[in-house]
């Protein structure tokens, strides 16, 4: 072997050594921050959040429009109630139109003189609400009768809400709503209980 080979033999064999050992001991890239997942690098709300505001802002119509009607027709406990009921649900109808607006989303069906409307994406009504007949009752009731059917139609109403915010909280993504829908679930459980215990002061409260 002349000594040009064997300098062609060297550097070959140097050039793979040092390939082998780059390869082995090169570092590894440094570490990037986490990749997000697809619903939270395209979805600041999803389905189920719009769900919730477009439904629960006629279910929010309906329970004002009722403690509207116990203004002028309830005893003192119940109409204090309503008021309450009111104030609270009031600014939260504010707060869903709010989160609408901000997601670019048209509002759903509202409360008006013809009475509740159809869940036009689901073909149902919402949950709790009350059919024009029982609205049209609860408005010809009024002293004892009226407390007793407010509290009976109202308690129903909670319900619904209650299942439809918790329904947000298990599938919704916006914090806001999922917020909301908590504070919902909440009072609406606490007035729930309140309301029974005024129906049948003598059974206490349930577990």
């Amino acid at each position: 072997m002349t000594f040009f080979e064997r300098a062609l033999t060297g550097t070959a064999a140097t050039l793979i050594t040092a390939f082998a050992l780059t390869a082995c001991g090169a570092p590894e890239a440094p570490e990037t921050s986490e990749t997000p997942t697809a619903e939270q690098s395209t979805a600041e709300f999803n389905d189920a959040d719009v769900r919730f505001a477009r439904m629960m802002i006629p279910h929010h119509e309906q329970a004002v429009v009722m403690a509207d009607l116990a203004e002028t027709r309830a005893g003192d406990e119940v109409a204090d109630l309503a008021e309450r009921i009111r104030d609270a649900q009031g600014p939260e109808i504010e707060r869903m139109n709010g989160m609408l607006e901000s997601w670019g989303v048209e509002s759903g069906p509202h409360m008006d003189e013809s009475g509740p409307h159809m869940d036009m994406d689901h073909g149902n009504m919402m949950e709790g609400m009350l059919s024009e007949e029982q609205m049209d009752e609860l408005e010809s009731a009024e002293g004892e009768e009226f407390d007793r059917l407010f509290l009976e139609y109202m308690i129903e109403h909670h319900e619904g809400a209650v299942a439809m915010a918790e329904a947000e909280i298990a599938d919704g993504v916006d914090a806001e709503a999922r917020e909301l829908a908590q504070e919902i679930v909440d009072a609406q459980e606490a007035e729930i209980e309140e309301m029974r215990g005024m129906l049948d002061p003598e059974a206490g409260p349930t577990s």
